[in-house]
């Protein structure tokens, strides 16, 4: 061993200084802050029913608009204008899901996602 501490030849972490390091982290963290903000603001649309049924969520998983025809709307059948919602929204959701996926992923951050 060195009289520094350590061992000799290494240099850091696998050739890196530990300066060298802490700068690519914060870059990392500082992008990986702006991906969230962009995935947070972006809007996503779904349908269902063949346009019966339109939402609009943000990247926070926010309803920001729900639409419905006016003829998908039967008091005898509110079962079918439930499940064409309940659809619509996880449709929007699931888009949120893999946009997140696909943004963060970028990141290899194990245990972020």
């Amino acid at each position: 061993m060195s009289k520094r501490g350590g061992f000799p030849g290494m240099g850091g972490f696998g050739g890196m200084n530990i300066n060298s390091l802490m700068k690519e982290a914060k870059k990392m963290q500082a992008d990986l802050e702006k991906s969230q903000t962009e995935l947070a603001v972006k809007e996503f649309e779904a349908s269902a029913g063949g346009g019966a049924v339109t939402v609009k969520v943000n990247g926070q998983k926010q309803i920001l608009k729900l639409e419905l025809q006016k003829d998908v709307v039967d008091p005898d059948d509110v079962e079918m204008l439930q499940d064409l919602i309940i659809t619509c929204i996880n449709q929007a959701f699931k888009q949120v899901d893999d946009a997140q996926s696909a943004t963060m992923g970028k990141y290899n951050i194990p245990g972020l996602m």
